[in-house]
């Protein structure tokens, strides 16, 4: 049987094709969480605080803080991402082991994307609950739909 993972396989190549997409979402919040800091003058080392920090404040140690709302709200938002994109990568790629057909595994790569996504936008622009919670759902649930696939194909 001819390998799943390649680029051959349209199941593959979508599965890479999302995959990058939320990656480098991944590290678009990673940016932002740094620019926020930048903007703000809140650092969270007093190495950071001693080459970036360009304010009045003569002790620029104090500018090492860890509580800023701006900035913990991207950078919670970061960690969000970092708790549910490895999943999603590890589960889709064993998820096109299974063979499934392409327009099942396009529907759970592009509403997992789409619900990064939409969660990022969400929490950055503070839009009141359950508006988060129902879309981080989505993804959640794409998850466990591979997740339960897997299972059932490998048991």
């Amino acid at each position: 049987m001819e390998s799943l993972l390649n680029a051959s396989n349209p199941v593959f190549g979508a599965y890479a094709f999302y995959g990058a997409i939320v990656i480098l979402k991944m590290f678009a919040l990673a940016l932002m969480t740094s620019m926020k800091r930048g903007e703000t003058g809140v650092f969270a080392n007093t190495e950071d605080a001693q080459f970036f920090y360009t304010g009045r404040e003569k002790d620029k140690s104090k500018r090492v803080i860890f509580d800023n709302s701006k900035v913990e709200r991207v950078r919670r938002n970061h960690l969000n991402d970092l708790e549910n994109i490895p999943a999603f990568l590890v589960l889709g790629l064993i998820y096109v082991t299974i063979g499934p057909t392409l327009s099942t595994a396009l529907w759970h790569f592009r509403i997992f994307v789409i619900s990064r996504v939409l969660h990022m936008i969400v929490y950055q622009l503070q839009i009141p609950q359950p508006s988060r919670a129902i879309i981080f759902l989505f993804g959640l649930l794409v998850n466990i739909s591979m997740a339960v696939q897997i299972i059932m194909f490998y048991k």
